[in-house]
């Protein structure tokens, strides 16, 4: 016996629709989701050489040192091999006078005594001979207000072109900030780029080379998107 079933009226049906709905969802199973995951890291894996790369290179200025009025040593991080560099195009004739930004203390504005003695210091093992450094207030963002304390110093100065040497993975968000302000200036910029221990190919194979370069990444974004287009 086949059991009986009233029927819904047309009017109740149309009544309810405004209040629930039947519908239909088609969700992935967890093993195509795994294996999609899967699959990305493979590709990632086997492609990780090239856009290794591409990453890196995105984050270094190009190299292209010419004879200025000064050499600007990027030395917020302190790092002997930009003094080294720094003694490299003196020797070369790119210019005589080599400048060095030191940190100031928030309180006197003064040049902070470790920061001074850690670029004396460098300036002294690297050989790289009289070196002139430029107090600069250590105030966020810090690289753009320190570009300007160094653009007050380059005018008193009449200095009209400077070569910044600077760290390989920080150089394109330096010649960015220098080219804000000082390029503005009618200062001319060039920018010659240090490459220590990890390279742009090379940058992937340590846990502190991944973290330097996302860090500088981060910050590059930063700065241009949200700091140098109000500049």
């Amino acid at each position: 016996m086949i059991p009986y079933t009233m029927p819904v009226p047309a009017a109740t049906s149309r009544w309810t629709r405004h209040f629930i709905y039947r519908a239909e969802r088609v969700r992935t199973t967890w093993k195509l989701r795994l294996g999609l995951l899967a699959l990305v890291v493979i590709v990632l894996w086997f492609s990780s050489g090239w856009w290794s790369a591409v990453i890196g290179r995105s984050l270094v200025c190009r190299g292209d040192p010419a004879p200025s009025d000064a050499i600007l040593v990027e030395n917020f991080d302190p790092d002997y091999l930009l003094f080294e560099r720094a003694r490299q195009l003196r020797r070369g004739g790119v210019a005589a006078r080599v400048l060095v930004p030191v940190w100031t203390d928030a309180g006197t504005q003064e040049p902070n005594d470790v920061s001074l003695g850690i670029a004396q210091l460098m300036a002294t093992i690297s050989r790289i001979g009289p070196v002139e450094t430029v107090p600069v207030r250590e105030v966020e963002p810090i690289s753009l207000n320190a570009a300007r304390d160094l653009l007050r110093f380059l005018e008193r100065e009449h200095i009209r072109s400077v070569t910044v040497v600077t760290p390989l993975f920080r150089s394109r968000r330096s010649a960015l900030v220098y080219g804000a302000t000082l390029g503005r200036a009618g200062i001319t910029v060039t920018c010659e780029p240090v490459q220590g221990s990890r390279g742009v190919d090379t940058w992937t194979r340590s846990w502190h080379g991944i973290q330097d370069v996302v860090q500088q990444w981060l910050k590059l974004q930063y700065y241009r998107l949200y700091v140098l287009p109000f500049v």
